[in-house]
């Protein structure tokens, strides 16, 4: 029985070597060039279930694992890490930069890191079009200060080229110690050559909402994560300032990276009437969820402009698509991040975890948002000279539409 057991989950295991043809085993992550699976004649049904028995020869598995052991130059290669390798592979396989195995070590780091402190630069980072791109960095973060900037292509880290990282590597080469230098190789658009930006690691802890009154009235309101504390800080802003007359709002979701969808769900809905849909979750064409507003739209009369650059993701483009869908504000800025999938982290019952992607997100109007993102209706760059000297071309555009 147990052989039987053990013949049906390692036929899993054999995915990691059909898709994941020229990828590292082990320490590495599987690239995003996977081959494709190709037909060919059964050799081996032994006593796999008939959806696998039809498609597969498992023996093949067993032949790379024992040509490795016997054949490559640094063996013996520890079976655990040819075990991890092969469901590492399995999910890369999915050709998903979201969709991630972490090894038991792996999902320890992991889960210590969901602590609202750690050591590290203060940026969000993400896999787009392939390359390590920066998020956002973080408002007064060492990755901020440094001069960092959200569309930032990351080549290399330290002297480590970045191409074959997954995001959860890149993310454990660039966090470490508190007062240690992580040099970062970056291409920015604009810029006629690569710049090395070294910034100093240190405890990262921040508030994620930030306000003030502008000149006529206008409440400006920066929301850089949606984490436990932003909605109570967000109300806050509301409540400190919805006495004094306010005849205008910015939100600024400029470099917000996104974060809890209840959080942003619930902020949405101090514009979005009760009942109405902020985001829809899409499982499939046949299975979706519909994420409604719960709150009271107490900011619906007021006349509101969103922020949007390319470091706006996730939550952040549900609110900004949920708004515009419904014309209760205008976005200026320019094109979002394009995040819109949902990851569901899942307990293996070996310590090891799965994040998977479990759907996609949909605007209220079902626009796609993963790959797409949201187009601002006005669109401005905000130049790295802007940048260099204090200009904000977007907020400008903002304050002059709600005079």
């Amino acid at each position: 029985m147990f052989k039987k057991i053990l013949k049906v989950i390692s036929v899993i295991f054999l995915l990691f070597f059909i898709f994941g043809l020229g990828v590292s085993i082990g320490d590495k992550q599987a690239r995003d060039d996977i081959m494709p699976l190709i037909g060919g004649a059964i050799t081996s049904k032994g006593e796999l279930p008939n959806h696998l028995s039809e498609d597969v020869n498992f023996q093949v598995f067993w032949e790379v694992w024992d040509t490795i052991q016997k054949t490559y130059v640094d063996r013996p290669i520890p079976e655990t890490k040819l075990f991890y390798g092969a469901l590492a592979g399995q999910v890369a396989s999915l050709g998903d930069p979201y969709s991630v195995f972490l090894d038991p070590d792996t999902a320890q780091k992991f889960a210590s890191e969901l602590a609202s402190e750690f050591d590290g630069i203060g940026a969000e980072i993400g896999i787009k079009k392939g390359i390590l791109t920066v998020i956002s960095p973080l408002p007064d973060s060492p990755a901020e200060k440094s001069g960092l900037m959200a569309g930032d292509k990351i080549y290399k880290i330290d002297d480590k080229e970045s191409a074959p990282f997954s995001i959860n590597q890149a993310v454990s080469l660039i966090r470490g110690k508190a007062g240690t230098v992580v040099t970062l190789t970056v291409i920015r658009e604009g810029a006629d050559k690569e710049l090395e930006i070294k910034i100093t690691r240190a405890k990262i802890h921040f508030d994620t909402v930030r306000w003030e009154m502008k000149k006529n009235n206008i409440l400006y309101v920066e929301i850089s994560h949606f984490n436990s504390d932003t909605e109570r800080l967000f109300n806050k802003a509301i409540s400190e300032n919805l006495s004094k007359n306010v005849k205008g709002i910015v939100l600024d979701l400029r470099n917000n990276p996104g974060g809890f969808l209840d959080t942003s769900v619930d902020i949405a809905g101090k514009w979005i009437r009760k009942g109405d849909t902020v985001v829809i979750e899409k499982f499939s064409e046949q299975n979706k969820s519909y994420y409604r507003s719960d709150g009271k739209a107490e900011l619906s009369g007021i006349p509101t402009v969103v922020l949007i650059n390319e470091g706006s993701a996730s939550a952040s483009e549900i609110i900004a698509g949920a708004l515009q869908d419904y014309g209760l504000a205008t976005l200026v800025g320019e094109k979002t991040f394009g995040k819109g999938s949902v990851q569901e982290l899942r307990d293996l019952s070996n310590g090891a975890k799965i994040k998977l992607t479990v759907a996609k997100w949909l605007t209220p109007k079902e626009r796609v948002i993963e790959g797409e993102g949201v187009m601002p209706d006005i669109e401005i760059e905000l130049t790295s000279e802007d940048y260099n000297n204090n200009h904000d071309p977007q907020l400008d555009k903002a304050l002059e539409l709600l005079q």
